[in-house]
């Protein structure tokens, strides 16, 4: 998130204001344990934007429900992806995506991944990738990790920077937007 709001920085967009922190917190069934212990400072103002399966919508909902975080400081990327379920990585073109798997896994790739190879009915890539590696397993017989892409894109933003597309970037500002509101 950061290095993509950087780059927006640059073009002139908007960004992630620099008033907010970034906080990983592994994913939307800890964001309730995090907010509940953060959220009980009264000086800050928390908000959450988070990947969305089906699966999490009672999770999510109780958010606001049990007053953890209002329901205007729930975000997930669905809302911006306009999918039914959304990780981070869905904010991405596929095609891009699969470059940056392509180019961080390379040396565990039989052969490189193609997007008519993957079964992107699953509107999650992820889902889509971890369905393809089963199939087609490293070579290192590890498992598909979706960090070691992400941490690629950000050693790479500079090389990367010309790739992303304008629908990308679109859909960033959009939610750095929605959270820059909630200041």
């Amino acid at each position: 998130m950061q290095a993509v709001s950087g780059l927006l920085g640059e073009l002139g967009r908007e960004g992630l204001s620099p008033k907010w922190t970034i906080t990983p917190v592994g994913g939307a069934d800890k964001v309730p344990t995090f907010v509940a212990l953060i959220g009980s400072q009264r000086s800050l103002n928390v908000a959450t934007l988070i990947d969305f399966q089906k699966s999490q919508a009672r999770v999510i909902q109780n958010l606001y429900k049990r007053k953890l975080l209002r329901k205007t400081h729930v975000l997930t990327f669905a809302e911006f992806t306009s999918k039914a379920e959304s990780d981070i990585e869905d904010m991405f073109e596929p095609a891009f995506y699969i470059d940056l798997i392509n180019d961080e896994f390379q040396k565990e790739l039989a052969n490189p991944v193609n997007v008519a190879n993957l079964n992107l009915a699953n509107p999650r890539i992820l889902v889509s990738l971890e369905e393809y590696f089963v199939a087609h397993p490293l070579k290192t017989g590890m498992a598909f990790n979706h960090y070691r892409p992400a941490r690629c894109f950000v050693e790479s933003i500079a090389k990367l920077s010309t790739q992303i597309s304008t629908g990308t970037l679109d859909r960033f500002e959009a939610a750095f937007r929605a959270l820059n509101t909630l200041l």
